[in-house]
């Protein structure tokens, strides 16, 4: 599960997103026949099992014969974990081969940091970290400048990208100030994460992030038009999954058409698709590269003080030749843009197989062709 609290020590509040979509209205009582009974209770207790023992077969004894029985404690595909999140990336990553394992990050990176913290060479055994997150040169959709998942946690967006650098100390994020002493909030640095151990200890691994910002994922949309072909013939046979689908979809289209200007155009409401987006860059992006087009060790930095700016993606958009030799110290680069030594290196998709495509994808994957 995830953290109620972010790695900056002031409180966000989601005016935006989260909070402003919720459940997209969907009322449970209108769609009573679709839920399916209480059968979650059991995948995080069992009677007589410890929560460690969910999704493992156990020794039982038949009631009549006494025979000992095998049984799966939780025989579904999926199993619940009562671990934090930020520790349980951990143990996969541990536990399988190196660049194995790719983690898609569609929210706030909150739990990244703190595995991050928590064991960043062990991290670093991650084939890529997908973020769906920032914006470069679109406006943002929390400010004229963030995009909400990197507003939300600047902290821990700066940390995460700060490993990709070869001294991540150089674009670690400012400590901010102490909390103030008071009955409410006795200020004991909750949330406060420490910094990364030298860059000797790392030597040349470095964290593999690529980005999918708004750049890229407002491109890839469904139309409400779109998705009402695919579904009125399923709803006229009575397909539960189109009922359902349409339940929460409709709701969504119409809140695009009230949050921004553009959520209609030619009288049809457009849905991007940034979330799926990553999804389906790791389910195609290693096996069909070519398709992909992604910039190579880009130095994307975090505003993570500023106090209009907070959650910004800050690029070198000046025409200066950049340092190659790491030892060439560049006269006046005071922040490190131009060093071989210093900044990120994060790798940002700029092209996909086609915008048009995801759209079709996602009804055909889920409904059928």
């Amino acid at each position: 599960m995830g953290l109620s609290t972010i790695c900056r020590w002031d409180r966000w509040i989601g005016s935006y997103g989260y909070a402003l979509w919720g459940s997209s209205h969907v009322d449970g009582f209108q769609h009573k026949h679709l839920s399916p009974p209480d059968t979650w209770k059991s995948l995080f207790a069992h009677e007589g099992l410890e929560p460690n023992d969910l999704g493992r077969s156990i020794k039982t004894a038949d009631p009549v014969t006494s025979a000992p029985v095998w049984t799966e404690t939780n025989p579904s595909l999926f199993q619940a974990c009562q671990n934090p999140a930020h520790l349980e990336i951990l143990r996969l990553l541990e536990e399988n081969e190196p660049h194995t394992i790719s983690v898609i990050a569609i929210g706030p990176l909150t739990n990244i940091a703190l595995a991050a913290s928590h064991a960043p060479k062990t991290l670093m055994r991650a084939k890529s970290i997908i973020v769906m997150g920032g914006t470069i040169d679109e406006p943002g959709n929390m400010s004229p400048l963030a995009e909400f998942n990197t507003f939300a946690d600047s902290t821990a967006a700066a940390r995460v990208y700060a490993l990709t650098s070869p001294d991540p100390a150089t674009t670690m994020p400012p400590f901010p100030p102490r909390r103030p002493l008071s009955e409410e909030d006795p200020g004991n640095d909750q949330g406060l994460l420490p910094p990364y151990p030298p860059k000797e200890r790392f030597g040349s691994q470095r964290l593999h992030v690529t980005l999918f910002p708004l750049d890229i994922t407002t491109t890839h949309e469904m139309k409400s038009d779109q998705f009402h072909r695919k579904v009125k013939p399923l709803l006229e046979t009575g397909s539960p999954l189109a009922e359902w689908t349409t339940a929460f979809m409709v709701p969504t289209f119409r809140k695009m058409e009230t949050l921004h200007s553009d959520g209609q155009r030619d009288g049809i409401a457009h849905l991007a698709l940034h979330d799926p987006l990553c999804v389906w860059y790791a389910l195609n992006g290693f096996s069909d590269p070519e398709a992909w087009i992604l910039t190579k060790d880009e130095d994307i930095r975090v505003e993570t003080t500023g106090q209009w700016t907070r959650g910004a993606c800050i690029t070198d958009k000046r025409d200066r030749k950049r340092s190659k030799d790491p030892d060439e110290e560049v006269e006046g680069d005071t922040d490190g843009w131009l060093s071989a030594k210093t900044g990120n290196r994060l790798q940002r998709c700029i092209a996909t197989p086609g915008a048009a495509l995801l759209g079709d994808l996602i009804l055909d994957t889920v409904f059928g062709k």
